[in-house]
């Protein structure tokens, strides 16, 4: 018998780990619990949490009553067999868009959770006593079924560690850069247009330099050092890094470990107002990249915008002013031609009183002001006109970012990168520009504090201008865009709503004309998922 209860003690062990890579899917992306995060996600989704299959290990208090080991044992594996393909067969069919990387902290959590377990059954299979079985059970059954919290409990065990690991990787880059004195070092914020900016600024130096820019979002610390200490190397002349930002402060310890001389300031809007509260504060985190520029550095600023124009910059590094509506910026744009293949304008330095005509496949104001951003600090780095066209030519469609795709023979205008109310206006202003049948596909803005229920309700009015049909994503997640759309009208035989983006496509076929343009609009990460 004892034989047979170490058997039913692995098999939970491996439902344990199975069931608890949600948990730590859902932990990485709350910035493992970084100010709370992962504790905020929880109290928010305890259905998602405890309304699962293996609640019945409850069934262990009612065989209390029945001096049966043999029955116990025997419904234990049932009971774990079966919530193991019920849990399987859960996540196929649940829509992953960023998976668990299964990083070495992630391996040294499972590693702290398989002592946890052991500390729990190791007394239970040397101490075996076959009257307890169902109350050993009922603990193991419990610790599976709170695994969430086991997760929670693994990470708080582990920060010392953590912290130790990470101090060691940060004296790595902070040595490395040290040496690298001849690199020069850009650094890329704003609210949003970052992951754009910098892959864009990077295209045009590579023109000239050997440039290298971090990889997709890596804008945090871990992602900073990670870049610094496995990417660079000698032949490197340009590192572009982006910075981002939940709170004020954290773009000061980016800076304090880069030591930026150069600085681009995209835009200051509304994401992330629930951590940061107030469009102040959000201002004053962004600046700290351009007042920790050395007097000798360049900030590249976007004048149509008034939280950057407004600001008192403490540095006195020189300051190059952007515009696409004001000729007395340093480096402005006209003529803008959007089409279905892309964007042409004409850019001007107001010192030099030179002017090219630049041509891209990217589409949309917002891209417009990127590559105008990255012009501006290009030319002062060194680039000639003919080498920034060159490279303004180059630049390759931003993957999630209004980037023009084929579906069938639908045109898909993929904008599922993290919306936010700018960006959101400008997306359907592209969809609005094109020919032929239009189509959103959108879960909504999220992240936005108080004024998210404003934000959407305004997004549904912006969508009823334009869209001949309306594909909602999560019922309850696009309420307000729903509000928007009944406000304005809109007719709602040609709304619909969905619960999973998957059923969006074939619904999109069938909604499909001659020509038709889709676009999809925001892709909340996994932590959404109604």
């Amino acid at each position: 018998m004892k034989i047979l209860f170490v058997v039913s003690v692995l098999i939970s062990f491996f439902y344990l780990l199975f069931k608890s890579k949600k948990a730590y899917h859902m932990l990485q992306q709350n910035y493992y619990n970084d100010d709370g995060r992962y504790i905020n996600w929880m109290s928010n989704n305890y259905k998602k949490m405890f309304l699962n299959f293996d609640i019945l290990f409850l069934v262990f208090l009612l065989l209390q009553f029945i001096k049966n080991s043999l029955l116990s044992m025997i419904v234990f594996i049932v009971l774990y067999v079966v919530s193991y393909f019920t849990y399987k067969k859960k996540l196929e069919n649940e829509q992953s868009k960023k998976p668990l990387v299964i990083t070495a902290r992630v391996k040294r959590l499972y590693i702290t959770e398989i002592i946890l377990f052991l500390l729990l059954v190791t007394s239970m299979i040397f101490r075996y006593n076959e009257s307890y079985i169902n109350v050993y059970y009922l603990l193991i059954g419990f610790m599976i079924f709170m695994n969430w919290y086991l997760v929670l409990l693994a990470n708080m065990i582990n920060k010392p560690i953590e912290k130790m690991v990470f101090n060691h990787y940060k004296k790595m880059a902070k040595n490395k850069l040290k040496d690298m004195t001849d690199l020069k070092r850009i650094a890329i914020t704003g609210s949003y247009g970052k992951t754009s900016s910098k892959n864009i600024l990077n295209d045009i130096l590579n023109v000239k330099y050997n440039s290298y820019a971090t990889e997709k979002s890596f804008n945090t610390m871990n992602g900073l050092m990670i870049s610094v200490n496995n990417k660079l190397d000698k032949f490197t002349d340009v590192f572009i890094t982006e910075m981002g930002a939940f709170k004020q402060g954290e773009i000061k310890e980016l800076c304090d470990l880069i030591h930026p001389q150069y600085g681009i300031l995209t835009i200051i809007g509304t994401a992330h107002l629930d951590t940061f509260k107030t469009r102040e504060n959000i201002q004053k985190a962004k600046f700290e990249l351009i007042d920790s520029l050395p007097d000798d550095g360049i900030a590249i600023l976007n004048m149509d915008d008034p939280y950057q124009v407004k600001y008192k910059i403490k540095s006195n590094c020189k300051k190059v002013w952007v515009s696409l509506k004001n000729k007395k910026a340093d480096v402005y744009a006209s003529d803008i031609k959007l089409s279905g293949d892309g964007t042409s304008f004409k850019v001007t330095f107001k010192d030099s009183k030179k002017s090219v005509v630049l041509e891209t496949l990217l589409l949309g104001d917002a891209n417009v002001y990127n590559i105008l951003q990255a012009v501006a600090l290009a030319y002062n780095l060194g680039l000639d006109l003919k080498e920034i066209a060159t490279g303004v030519k180059r630049i390759k469609p931003i993957e999630h970012r209004l980037e023009l795709k084929k579906y069938g023979n639908i045109n898909i205008i993929d904008d599922a990168y993290n919306s936010n109310p700018v960006g959101a206006e400008m997306a359907v202003s592209v969809l609005g520009m094109m020919k032929g049948k239009k189509i959103i596909v959108t879960p909504g803005m999220v992240e936005l504090g108080e004024k998210q229920y404003e934000y959407n309700m305004e997004f549904g009015k912006q969508i009823a201008k334009v869209c001949d049909s309306v594909i909602l994503i999560g019922e309850e997640q696009t309420k307000p865009i729903l509000d928007g759309l009944k406000k304005s009208k809109y007719d709602e035989k040609n709304i619909y709503i969905l619960n999973d983006v998957k059923e969006a496509f074939p619904l999109m076929n069938r909604l499909s004309g001659k020509e038709t343009y889709v676009l999809l609009e925001n892709d909340l990460p996994d932590i959404f998922n109604e």
